[in-house]
C-alpha cells in the first residue's frame, strides 16, 4: 500500500499501470452496474486510483474510500468545496460517509 503524498500527481506515480485496462465498473450488492470508470483523457486519474484500490483493498468500502481521499490529495478539498465537480472523488467522500460498498470490476483490453 502506497504512502499518498499531499499532491495527486506524485501519487499518480506510485500506482500501477492502468495500460491493459480499458474501464472499471462499479457494482452495488443487488449486481447492478452503477457506474463505469473508462480509460480516456480527463478520467485515467481516477481509473487509476480506484484500480489501486481494488488491488489494495478488494472492495470499495469506508476504509478503502478514506485511502483513495488521500490519494486524490487536493482534488479531495476542491471535490468538498465543489460538489459535483469531482463524481469520483464525491463517490469515495459518500461511501466514507456511510453509503453502501461497491465491488470494483476491471475489464481488461481485448
Amino acid at each position: 500500500m502506497i504512502e499518498p503524498t499531499p499532491v495527486f500527481k506524485e501519487n499518480l506515480a506510485l500506482l500501477p499501470s492502468i495500460d491493459a485496462i480499458e474501464r472499471i465498473d462499479l457494482v452495488d450488492a443487488n449486481a447492478n452496474v452503477v457506474a463505469s470508470i473508462e480509460n480516456k483523457p480527463g478520467k485515467q486519474g481516477s481509473l487509476a486510483v480506484y484500480h489501486y484500490l481494488q488491488q489494495a483493498f478488494g472492495k470499495l468500502d469506508a476504509r478503502a474510500a478514506e485511502h483513495g481521499l488521500a490519494v486524490f490529495a487536493e482534488h479531495t478539498a476542491d471535490a468538498r468545496n465543489r460538489p459535483g465537480a469531482h463524481p469520483n472523488v464525491d463517490r469515495l467522500l459518500e461511501i466514507a460517509a456511510g453509503a453502501d460498498a461497491l465491488r470494483i470490476d476491471v475489464v481488461e483490453k481485448v
